[in-house]
């Protein structure tokens, strides 16, 4: 009892977290973008940092609301920097982003008395003290996004497998790369509130990745990675609290060790 009493709610976060981050996983490998989501979460740490420096309340309206504003400025670049040329990648334009983020972030941190502290918290997060109030608010908000994608399944899907078509229908295509990014941003926004820059980037990638292997289809691909991932999430949760580790970090690992095993499933199936 002890044991569902501490981690019930961190259970439920992580399966919230698996279910928007899966799909946009889907969209994201299509998009061959697969930084993204690392680059989103690192842009909205910086605007939690300078938050933070400025003496806001973390769990405040203006310090989410500063996080917030860096992630959509974030997706309006990686809006435009979609081109049918490829003399620099997509992928280049959103590593430099990372890259300076992580940067400016270490440098704010730096002026406050526990910087190191607040680096390792944005990283890896908190989740194992999330409560069930964050968990159905952000159950909320994900539903209403989840909503979005759903009403606009045809474009979205069709600009990420293929945006020539895309372009071929008439679709504004920055117009909706816009769309996608900034609700990418919002959810990745408050994702890493709860669960830190690497986790929510586990979640992102590792269930599409391992999903991929094995289907091609996107009803099928989704399933098998909610289901890994929910399964995953259970066995990281369990081991943290047993071997009294870090959640956010446990769950990475697990990840990391599942998608190994199943990349090695799939190299002898086709030996």
């Amino acid at each position: 009892m002890e044991f569902l009493s501490i981690m019930a709610a961190p259970f439920a976060a992580c399966l919230v977290l698996i279910g928007i981050h899966t799909y946009l996983g889907v969209h994201v490998l299509a998009r061959e973008v697969i930084f993204v989501d690392l680059a989103l979460a690192q842009v909205a740490a910086l605007g939690a940092a300078a938050a933070a420096v400025a003496g806001l309340e973390a769990e405040g309206v203006a310090a989410y609301a500063l996080s917030l504003g860096a992630a959509l400025l974030a997706a309006g670049l990686f809006s435009v920097t979609r081109t049918q040329r490829h003399d620099v990648s997509q992928e280049a334009v959103i590593g430099i982003a990372y890259a300076v983020a992580a940067a400016g972030a270490i440098l704010i941190m730096n002026r406050l008395p526990h910087g190191g502290e607040e680096i390792k918290a944005l990283l890896v997060g908190s989740i194992l003290w999330v409560s069930w109030r964050e968990v159905l608010v952000t159950a909320a908000l994900y539903a209403v996004i989840g909503l979005l994608h759903w009403a606009w399944r045809e474009r979205f899907l069709t600009i990420s497998n293929d945006p020539d078509e895309a372009r071929r229908r008439g679709y504004r295509i920055r117009l909706w790369d816009f769309v996608f990014y900034a609700m990418f941003g919002v959810v990745v926004t408050r994702s890493v509130r709860i669960a830190g820059v690497l986790l929510v980037f586990c979640f992102l990638i590792v269930p599409a990745v391992g999903a991929s292997l094995f289907a091609q289809a996107l009803r099928t691909r989704l399933l098998i990675g909610w289901l890994m991932g929910t399964a995953v999430s259970m066995v990281g949760c369990a081991m943290s609290y047993y071997w009294d580790l870090p959640t956010g970090a446990t769950v990475v690992c697990a990840f990391g060790a599942v998608l190994a095993m199943l990349g090695v499933v799939r190299a002898t199936r086709h030996a």
